[in-house]
């Protein structure tokens, strides 16, 4: 993402895991973890929206990682629909609260979950399994909702979902339609397709603002 990006493997359930960390300038106030859209189909943890919601986070003063999934870049194992990514993404969670270097408190600092996509999905359901354990994450916030593709979870009602007005991947009327047995806002960018092609911007922008509210 910059020159101050470390790249890395670490080990995981199927393999080793590759992931990417971008750290703060003073110590982090929390740890976040990114998710990337759908690996069949060009998803990687370089992607574009999956950066900008990184740097949202590293901004905002989280400790960031953004790991590939399964049989992506030096990711070991082949894509498991979104099943065993979730149990990557708890051992990654995990390899971050070991982290005393980034923090001595790492083990306790809040979790900030990201996801674009598919890289939503997963987050859900991986909020939802941290949830069920007590040990829930501070705030998400997901971008092009995979809603009309997989059983996204139900989420916290703080959750930041933006989705774009013309999105030809994900219908919006299908991330309405998840989002309103929730009573959960949606906020749409108008003009913006599913990789929000010259809206980045305002993914941060709204991120950003709306995180400490």
């Amino acid at each position: 993402m910059n020159a101050h990006t470390q790249v890395l493997t670490i080990a995981g359930p199927a393999g080793a895991i590759d992931l990417s960390v971008d750290l703060p300038q003073a110590a982090p106030r929390g740890l976040a973890l990114v998710a990337h859209p759908h690996p069949l189909f060009g998803g990687t943890k370089d992607n574009k929206v999956a950066q900008t919601l990184a740097r949202c986070f590293v901004q905002l003063g989280y400790a960031t990682v953004r790991p590939n999934f399964r049989g992506v870049g030096d990711s070991a194992g082949v894509h498991d629909n979104g099943v065993g990514e979730q149990d990557d993404l708890l051992a990654v969670i995990a390899w971050m609260r070991e982290q005393t270097a980034w923090s001595p408190d790492a083990a306790t600092l809040p979790l900030a979950l990201g996801g674009f996509s598919f890289g939503s999905f997963v987050t859900t359901h991986v909020a939802k399994r941290l949830a069920d354990a007590g040990t829930p994450a501070q705030r998400l916030a997901l971008v092009g909702t995979a809603a009309s593709r997989w059983q996204v979870a139900d989420v916290p009602a703080d959750t930041i979902v933006i989705h774009g007005e013309q999105d030809e991947t994900v219908p919006l009327q299908s991330v309405f339609d998840w989002a309103r047995p929730q009573e959960l806002p949606v906020i749409v960018i108008p003009g913006a397709d599913h990789f929000f092609h010259r809206k980045l911007h305002l993914i941060k922008q709204l991120v950003v603002n709306a995180w400490d509210r």
